[in-house]
């Protein structure tokens, strides 16, 4: 009932940078094209992350 008092997974942590960082790349891709290209580098290496662990969880 209370979601606030919940912790969050680890799986749920890396979505949300995932997101957080898919946004900033975004964003930068009409500013600054070399910053936007290590947002997007980050940004696949969580969602790699997030991959293994849902391969693990099956």
């Amino acid at each position: 009932m209370f979601g606030i008092f919940k912790k969050k997974t680890e799986l749920e942590k890396l979505q949300d940078k995932y997101k957080l960082l898919m946004k900033e790349w975004h964003t930068l891709s009409t500013i600054n094209r070399s910053e936007s290209d290590k947002k997007y580098a980050e940004a696949e290496e969580i969602g790699k992350q997030i991959e293994k662990l849902k391969n693990e969880a099956i």
